[in-house]
């Protein structure tokens, strides 16, 4: 059994992420006995997408303005269209993904999630998959993109789609173990 005691994750998420790529990561990942926390720019609660409609609202533990990279360990992005993309114009969600990026801490993408690691910069250089329509992004962003359910490179965690999750929860709790990674500039 992975055990992640002691270790604190966020999940990064606002309105329209896809329901089963925030719920399965943050039900294993607590299973797992890491704290993991839901974290959006809005109080309360926002609302996942499931299928082809709103899904069931999740409680948001804290906003942007309340957290830092330095009290966790790991930060997991869900896909969805909406979620990363409205993600992507909030400069405070970004410097938060970056911040985790930079103090060598495992950063995890699913789905459409890597849009933000093309926004943060994060992305050129690495090798990394998605959904397969944001493929060229990532690859015009300086990415090798690759068709893998899970693709890691030096603690950037991602993976294409809801099938992969179990693969994705995974990886995140390995890398979360080995703690701190050290990445070369791209």
């Amino acid at each position: 059994m992975a055990d992640l005691t002691g270790k604190k994750i966020l999940i990064l998420a606002t309105h329209g992420f896809e329901q089963s790529e925030l719920d399965v990561p943050h039900a294993a990942l607590q299973k797992a006995g890491a704290t993991v926390d839901i974290v959006s720019p809005e109080a309360g609660e926002i609302k996942g997408w499931q299928n082809k409609d709103w899904g069931r609202p999740v409680a948001v533990d804290r906003t942007l303005d309340q957290v830092s990279a330095n009290d966790y360990d790991a930060i997991v992005l869900p896909g969805g269209q909406m979620n990363p993309d409205t993600l992507r114009g909030n400069d405070k969600a970004l410097s938060l993904i970056k911040s985790f990026y930079d103090q060598g801490k495992v950063v995890a993408a699913v789905c459409h999630g890597p849009w933000l690691l093309i926004d943060t910069g994060i992305a050129k250089g690495r090798k990394v998959t998605s959904y397969k329509t944001i493929k060229q992004d990532l690859i015009n962003a300086g990415a090798s993109w690759e068709d893998s359910e899970v693709v890691t490179d030096k603690g950037v965690v991602t993976s294409r789609k809801p099938d992969d999750l179990p693969a994705f929860v995974a990886k995140i709790i390995e890398e979360v173990k080995e703690g701190r990674h050290e990445r070369r500039a791209a």
